[in-house]
């Protein structure tokens, strides 16, 4: 019989009472064992004893990425430092990065639900999967390749970037499943087809992380090696890391390991909880995480809850994909954009590439210009450029309410990233 990594539970009754009663261990775990927990939670007026049940998780304090710095080296940790087996970090570039700790029952529970991430995807112990995502201090690679053991499958941790060893080894040992970044699939669906080794290789799934992935990008990368499906997988370092979710074959959402951690969506600048099906910012409660807890930790990620259940008959609750963070909003001309409108807009325009980058300037008259740069399809007729930058710009207004100028771009003209591309550059000064 195959091994299952899902939960055991027959309905969402016995989904919510794990959920409370790990709440209730998550509240006297973190209040027993951190100083700064348990301030906060005196400063709320929160005993361990005051949560009885979900209803409860409102009386909670909010805890954020400020909070993660402030405690450096060890933020938020909860239990000896002797039972620490391992901390990764963020991928931040600027201040201190945020680290966090685990004890080995966090890094087994860590494997065993990304073990589940690859069961959701549908692969079996006979695929042989290749892992191009970042190693180190990252949680990427670690994650991605010690689920994959746990798994059963093969994995075949070759690392971010090193193209030509990336086609090497998806023909040479037939890789059937790849872990990498959006651009990066594109970069390697672009390069597999330069390089005319579609018929040479036996690539059927990609999983993607860390990245948002438009419609458009994953057409193309489909369209390019005849795939059969893909995927998304969240993941911060904050939880665990990447494997904390992944969206089934049927597409409707993101499964979240609910069984692990608690979803909020709330208003960003109420704190409120948003109305089912709104868009929010999505905050985080573990259960279960011994090292560094979570209690209403504030992610900045903008998404909302899927209030129907998957048509797969999974339990487990679903998210939609992450629009954008509540800090990455752009407001040009007093409208507030997310760079996952863009996405949207541009996905539903056929003969626009998936890439593009948007550019925003103060020129002399002291008003705010943006300007979209973007790729036509591979096949387009070149003479019929003005009238798809006059689409694009049309869209734009339409679903966005901004004006912007397009200039349609040879495809292949835009830089490829083996990593995230960047997409959004605002240029106006203060």
């Amino acid at each position: 019989m195959t091994k299952t990594f899902m939960p055991s539970f027959d309905d969402i009754e016995g989904l919510r009472k794990h959920q409370q009663k790990g709440l209730r261990w998550t509240v006297a775990h973190a209040y027993q064992g951190s100083d700064f927990y348990r301030q906060i939670l005196d400063a709320a007026g929160v005993q361990p004893d005051s949560i009885q049940s979900l209803d409860d998780l409102q009386k909670l304090p909010f805890t954020t990425a400020d909070d993660l710095r402030e405690g450096y080296p060890f933020p938020l940790l909860c239990v000896p430092e002797s039972q620490v087996v391992r901390i990764h970090a963020s991928s931040g570039t600027t201040g201190k990065r945020k680290i966090l700790s685990y004890t080995q029952k966090d890094i087994d529970d860590w494997i065993y639900f990304f073990a589940r991430c690859y069961e959701m995807a549908g692969l079996t112990q006979e695929d042989r999967v290749q892992i191009a995502v970042g190693y180190g201090v990252w949680t990427a690679g670690a994650g991605f390749q010690l689920g994959c053991e746990k798994f059963g499958a093969m994995a075949l941790p070759v690392g971010p970037g090193n193209v030509d060893m990336q086609c090497q080894f998806l023909v040479d040992l037939q890789s059937t499943a790849m872990c990498c970044t959006a651009s990066m699939g594109l970069l390697m669906a672009e390069e597999i087809k330069r390089r005319g080794l579609k018929d040479k290789i036996a690539l059927k799934k990609m999983i993607f992380g860390s990245e948002r992935s438009s419609d458009a990008m994953r057409r193309r990368i489909k369209d390019l090696l005849g795939l059969e499906d893909m995927f998304d997988i969240p993941g911060m370092t904050e939880l665990y890391g990447p494997g904390t979710g992944l969206d089934c074959y049927r597409h409707e959402g993101i499964h979240y390991w609910a069984d692990y951690y608690i979803v909020e969506i709330l208003d960003p600048e109420t704190l409120e909880p948003a109305p089912m099906g709104d868009t929010g910012e999505m905050v985080l409660t573990t259960l279960c995480k011994e090292a560094a807890p979570l209690i209403r930790y504030r992610t900045r990620d903008l998404t909302r809850l899927i209030d129907h259940p998957c048509a797969c008959g999974n339990i487990l609750p679903m998210h939609d994909r992450i629009l954008g963070r509540s800090d990455d909003m752009i407001i040009f001309r007093a409208v507030n954009i997310y760079p996952g409108q863009i996405d949207q807009v541009l996905s539903i325009i056929p003969d626009a590439s998936c890439e593009y980058q948007v550019h925003l300037d103060r020129k002399e008259d002291g008003k705010d210009y943006m300007t979209i740069r973007l790729e036509c399809g591979e096949e387009y007729d070149q003479s019929r450029k003005p009238e798809l930058a006059k689409k694009v710009a049309t869209e734009i207004k339409n679903k966005i309410m901004v004006s912007a100028e397009v200039e349609v771009l040879d495809y292949g003209s835009l830089p490829r990233s083996e990593r995230k591309s960047k997409r959004f550059f605002d240029n106006r000064s203060d």
